[in-house]
C-alpha cells in the first residue's frame, strides 16, 4: 500500500472508531435514525471466527457482501505476531473491503505483564478499540495499567460449559464480581450463545441474555450475538433456538449500550454466509418492529 493510501486508511479508521472516546462508539454523538439505518443505531459487524475456514481476503469479501462494515478479527486471520509487512497487508485488505477492525479476540491474559503488553501493542497497531478476553483472575492488576495506557478496552467473554464444568466467566454476575472495582475500561463482551449453553445438563444455569445485559450495564462493551440449540448443541439462525433478539436489543437500548455487536455463527463453517444473512434479516426486521 502506498504511503498516502495507508495514511488515508489510518485516518479513516481513527475517525470511525474514535479512539479517545471509549466506551462510546462511532455514532456521531446522536444515534442514527432507525428509518435510515437498518441496524437501528447499533454498530454491527461480525466475528471473523465465523469464517475460520476462509482466508482473510475471502472472509472480508463475504463480510462486505453481507453489507457489514465492522469486524472483530481473531488470530486465525491475523496472527498476533504479525510483522510490519504482514500488518501492512492486513490494512490493505481492510481498506480494499471498506471494513473497520473494531475488536480482536478472544485472547488469554495472565499476570505476565510483558506478554499482556505485547497484545495491547498489537491491538494498537491493528487499530482496534477492544480486546475480547479470557483473563486469568491474577491478570487484573496488569490489565488496569494497560487499558489506561493504551485506551483499549478489555471485554471479558463468557463461555458456557467447558468439559464437565462451567467456565470461570460463564455469566455477567461472575464477570462483575471481578471487574466492578477495576478500571472503567475493563468490562465484558457478552455472548448470547454461551449464555444459552449454560442451561445444558448437568449445569442448568438458565441465564436470560437480556437480564445479563442489564446486569453488566455500562460495563458491557461488546456482544457476540448468536442463537443456540442445546438439544443438537449447535448454533442456529436467530429464532430457531431460544434467543429472543428483540428482548436483547431492548435491554441494550435500556442501558444505553455504546459498544459493538458482532454477529457470530459457529455452525456450517465451510459455508456460513446464507445462515448469517438469515440472522441479519431477523436482526433488521426486529429493529423495524422495535422502532
Amino acid at each position: 500500500m502506498a504511503t498516502s493510501s495507508r495514511r488515508r486508511f489510518l485516518k479513516t479508521t481513527a475517525a470511525a472508531i474514535g479512539a479517545a472516546a471509549i466506551p462510546a462508539l462511532s455514532q456521531g454523538g446522536e444515534p442514527r435514525q432507525p428509518d435510515k439505518d437498518p441496524f437501528g443505531g447499533f454498530t454491527v459487524g461480525i466475528q471473523s471466527y465465523s469464517y475460520r475456514q476462509f482466508n482473510l481476503e475471502k472472509a472480508l469479501g463475504e463480510i462486505q457482501n453481507l453489507g457489514l462494515r465492522y469486524v472483530e478479527l481473531y488470530r486465525g486471520h491475523v496472527p498476533t505476531t504479525a510483522n510490519d509487512a504482514q500488518m501492512k497487508a492486513v490494512r490493505g485488505l481492510l481498506e480494499k473491503h471498506r471494513i473497520t477492525p473494531i475488536a480482536f479476540g478472544v485472547e488469554s491474559f495472565t499476570k505476565d505483564h510483558a506478554a499482556n503488553r505485547r497484545l495491547f501493542e498489537f491491538g494498537r497497531r491493528l487499530g482496534v478499540r477492544y480486546l475480547s478476553a479470557d483473563p486469568s483472575p491474577d491478570s487484573f492488576d496488569s490489565l488496569d495499567k494497560l487499558v489506561a495506557e493504551f485506551n483499549i478496552g478489555i471485554a471479558i467473554h463468557p463461555h458456557g460449559p467447558t468439559g464437565k464444568q462451567l467456565h470461570r466467566w460463564y455469566s455477567a454476575e461472575e464477570i462483575m464480581k471481578a471487574v466492578g472495582n477495576r478500571h472503567r475500561l475493563v468490562g465484558s463482551c457478552l455472548d448470547t450463545g454461551h449464555l444459552i449453553r449454560s442451561a445444558q445438563d448437568p449445569f442448568n444455569r438458565k441465564l436470560d441474555p437480556a437480564q445479563q445485559v442489564r446486569h453488566m450495564g455500562a460495563r458491557n462493551f461488546g456482544m457476540h450475538l448468536k442463537d443456540h440449540d442445546n438439544k443438537t448443541r449447535t448454533d442456529v439462525v436467530y429464532g430457531r433456538g431460544v434467543l429472543n433478539v428483540g428482548s436483547v436489543l431492548r435491554a441494550l437500548r435500556e442501558v444505553k449500550f455504546a459498544g459493538y455487536i458482532a454477529i457470530e455463527y459457529e455452525a456450517n463453517p465451510a459455508n456460513p454466509t446464507a445462515d448469517i444473512r438469515a440472522c441479519l434479516d431477523v436482526f433488521r426486521d426486529t429493529v423495524r418492529k422495535l422502532s
